[in-house]
């Protein structure tokens, strides 16, 4: 008999994932042979520097992998709401498009980006609800013309369809406001009505949190959802998202440069570099006891007061030539002869404590 594709508790799992960008300089070996797992509920986060593949693992979990990228290999797979367990990267667009949004959401790093400048907040966070949760509202929108349904202008076939549309607009102009109330957004009738332009920064990142949210997704992806915003702004925006997920019950996929809000808001982490996953540990474990020397490196370069600033040597390889063997060995202080040879693979050296490295055990 054939072990489940997921356990009971996994939310996703990712084995394998080969993702490469077409080029005119050449072939981006941007994600090889990546692997994680995501329970249910939990927070898992991703750390590394800017080119380790984080963003593009996060967008290729939503069959959204940037043009000329594609995916060569590998399985994501995903638990919907309803227990049933698919394969993201089998999907046809149309089974993915009730997926996006509904099933898994994302947070991304620009909110500017992100918002379309030409609409209204409510317009954008009504589009996300009538696409998902139409039905719902057609329910709610029932209800009420029954209260109606006594009025001599309801009977009339001429304003039965103007009247319904009418209702509908309400039903959705409602839920948008008690959305907006979630994201601790004051005076929320004035803001369903505002242009991206006329909100701050934290304003904007609540109201894509909330365009994420309106359907209650299973996964959230969050893609360094506070990097522009000042410090108290973050922590504010970082306070919300963990207090939604406890409210909405969702896993979340964190990504982020700061390791202190690794330490603050993570169950686990998986630490990237040069398109490899290198280690996954709970978070104290990997602050207590990082193994592979990557993480070490990452965690010796948090500025400390009374302490000379410790740098990484060397920069990220140019992925269209990456190093052989082992992508970290050019920048590693423990380098040995077989780590510009062969390529280590991630191997369970303690409980739940995974490293790619030939320093720690036959791997």
């Amino acid at each position: 008999m054939q072990p489940p594709i997921l356990k009971e508790d996994e939310q996703l799992k990712i084995e394998d994932l080969l993702v490469r960008f077409y080029t005119y300089e050449g072939i981006v070996k941007a994600v090889e042979k990546a692997k994680l797992n995501l329970r249910l509920g939990e927070t898992l986060g991703i750390v590394g520097e800017t080119g380790s593949g984080k963003s593009v693992t996060a967008l290729t979990i939503m069959a959204l992998t940037p043009t000329p990228g594609r995916v060569e290999g590998g399985n994501i797979y995903f638990r919907l709401t309803s227990g049933e367990i698919v394969d993201v990267l089998k999907l046809k667009e149309v089974e993915l498009l009730k997926i996006r949004g509904k099933e898994i959401s994302m947070i991304f790093q620009e909110p500017n980006a992100a918002l379309d400048p030409l609409y209204t907040v409510g317009d954008q966070i009504a589009e996300a609800i009538l696409t998902h949760r139409l039905p719902e509202m057609l329910e709610r929108v029932n209800r009420l013309k029954k209260k109606e349904a006594g009025s001599f202008l309801m009977r009339l076939p001429i304003f039965r369809g103007f009247f319904e549309k009418k209702l509908l607009n309400q039903v959705v102009r409602e839920e948008i406001v008690q959305l907006l109330r979630l994201m601790e957004i004051p005076d929320p009738e004035r803001v369903l009505d505002s242009y991206p332009h006329e909100l701050s920064g934290g304003m904007q990142q609540r109201i894509v949190i909330a365009i994420a949210l309106a359907c209650s997704p299973a996964l959230l992806l969050a893609d360094e959802p506070t990097t522009n915003l000042d410090v108290t702004v973050q922590a504010q925006i970082l306070d919300l998202i963990m207090r939604l997920k406890q409210r909405f019950g969702m896993s979340i996929i964190y990504i982020t440069h700061d390791m202190g809000v690794i330490a603050e808001i993570c169950d686990r982490v998986a630490v990237m570099y040069a398109g490899n996953v290198v280690e996954v540990a709970p978070v104290k474990e990997i602050f207590k006891n990082p193994l592979h020397p990557y993480t070490r490196a990452l965690l010796e370069s948090i500025p400390k007061p009374g302490s000379a600033f410790k740098s990484i040597p060397g920069t990220v390889p140019n992925l269209i030539n990456p190093p052989s063997g082992c992508r970290f060995h050019p920048r590693c202080a423990c380098v040995m002869k077989k780590c510009s040879v062969e390529v280590p693979q991630l191997k369970e050296v303690s409980k739940e404590h995974y490293v790619a490295c030939f320093l720690h055990g036959d791997v």
